[in-house]
């Protein structure tokens, strides 16, 4: 990369990883609170909605959100022409779900979720509002601003829900926090940003836009559906409350490996659709921005699959202990995902929704399949299905980064090994540590943290690994005193 590009890619980064982070952790403390104040059934209950709100809201973004972050050159009749019909869908999806209530409570026999739907369903008429504001900010990487909108809207918001839920309200609080959430973020995004709708509405600017935004929008659908369908198939053939214990293990896992990604995905895209026409730049680029994903990524999901029983009995209390080996297995899945978004920022950067649609096709087929095949035999066999769905999965994303760029799966492999050994190894260690005989669990989980933590810096350190140098020059470059690495 250009020395400019470099910074502006860096930049957004460091912006994207304290939004991405802060909101995740900020959301996951909030999260801990609520779980020790309501009943694993009463997210359930929440989870049982999560594919209905998933597929509308990929139905409102509809692939322009992510065209005007692609497309090279935006007119103010691009933007505004999005923001209309965006505004248009969401209100059409929110009359939908509306009506659609009273169908959903009869699929799960839960006459309760009727209202539930009813009220959540307001979130994406109000989301509507967001989705050229959040669009025209990371396409010029302002992620800094982004930051400050979703830190503010998630600490207010989860104070409403942990208030509500201690005040008795249940199952409410939770509707409460989503649907108050959503609001701060359109509230602070109109208030912090400057960009406005011009009046004007063009369908041709639409249709300009439509080859690449129709095939994200069909991509978006495929994935919100598949991977969310194990919430409406667990909850109507097992208990609210194992679908809860799921449901926390999922959002447990996905802290870490969601986290990365998000941050890497918001930065990659904008960078690499300014370079997408030189392959060597590209190439390069990907092969920087994996092998930091997986220094960064592999040790947390590893070491958090060696913790998991100390961690959920100290943070969430034994009620929660049935979504142990549920977290242990999707951390397995967790170690994958961002490898997976890594590749495929490459098909969107050069413009090619169709190999992406054509991928996501292909995987949400596989997906049905494991569907088929596991269900019977319960949740821990779905979650075995689904790892080995993402070992398939990343060699599909990956082929065509060997196509386009020469840069193979098994080359990216060779790369990220001594990553996946090393956190390997040290997590390993980490687990060994429940048999050391500490005197309480709380103290174990101290030592496992501190342990796993220090071990996996020291050996990176140790043999000067290339990820390891870079991101601690980034770090020295924004903490005065902090010495820089030497190569």
């Amino acid at each position: 990369m250009t020395e400019s590009l470099r910074k502006k890619a860096e930049r957004g980064a460091v912006w994207s990883f304290i939004d991405a982070a802060g909101n995740r952790i900020v959301q996951f403390v909030i999260s801990v609170i609520l779980a020790r104040l309501l009943a694993p059934e009463q997210f359930g209950l929440i989870a049982m909605l999560t594919i209905f709100m998933a597929v509308a809201q990929a139905f409102l973004d509809s692939g322009f959100g992510l065209a005007l972050v692609q497309k090279k050159e935006i007119t103010e009749a691009d933007t505004s022409s999005v923001f209309y019909f965006n505004l248009a869908i969401g209100s059409v999806l929110t009359g939908l779900l509306y009506l659609a209530a009273p169908w959903i409570a009869a699929y799960y026999e839960r006459p309760d979720l009727s209202s539930l739907t009813r009220a959540l369903s307001f979130v994406l008429v109000i989301n509507s509002f967001a989705v050229v504001q959040t669009a025209m900010l990371t396409r010029h990487v302002a992620f800094k601003l982004q930051t400050k909108v979703s830190l503010i809207s998630v600490l207010c918001s989860g104070a409403i829900g942990v208030v509500l839920a201690y005040r008795g309200f249940g199952v409410w609080s939770l509707v409460a926090q989503q649907i108050s959430r959503a609001i701060l973020n359109v509230v602070l995004l109109w208030v912090l940003n400057r960009w406005r709708p011009a009046l004007v509405f063009s369908f041709s600017a639409l249709r300009r836009m439509f080859t690449f935004g129709s095939r994200m929008l069909a991509s978006a659908l495929l994935n919100q559906v598949f991977d969310n369908i194990y919430y409406p198939l667990i909850g109507k053939v097992f208990t609210p409350a194992s679908l809860g214990h799921y449901a926390r293990a999922v959002r447990l896992e996905e802290l870490p490996s969601m986290t990365l990604t998000t941050v890497v995905t918001r930065v990659t895209i904008p960078v690499f659709s300014s370079i997408q026409e030189d392959n060597a730049r590209l190439k390069k680029g990907l092969r920087k921005a994996l092998c930091t994903l997986v220094f960064m990524n592999a040790p947390m999901m590893l070491l958090l699959a060696a913790t998991a029983p100390a961690l959920v009995k100290v943070m969430l209390t034994d009620k929660w202990l049935p979504c142990v080996p549920y977290l242990q297995l999707l951390c397995i899945q967790g170690l994958l995902y961002p490898l997976h978004a890594i590749n495929l920022s490459i098909l969107m950067a050069k413009g090619r929704s169709d190999l992406f649609l054509r991928l996501e096709m292909i995987k949400k087929a596989l997906v049905v399949c494991n569907v088929l095949i596991t269900w019977r035999w319960g949740i821990v066999a779905i979650i075995i299905g689904q790892i080995v769905l993402g070992l398939v999965s990343y060699f599909l994303n990956s082929y065509y980064s060997g196509k386009l760029l020469g840069y193979s799966a098994w080359q990216q492999l060779r790369d990220m090994a001594v990553y996946l050994v090393s956190a390997a190894a040290v997590s390993a260690g980490t687990y060994a540590l429940q048999y050391a005989g500490l005197p309480n669990v709380t103290l174990l989980l101290v030592t496992q943290i501190v342990f796993g933590c220090a071990a996996y810096l020291l050996l990176c350190g140790l043999f000067r690994l290339p990820a390891f140098l870079d991101v601690w020059r980034l770090v020295a470059e924004r903490v005065p005193g902090l010495a820089r690495p030497t190569a």
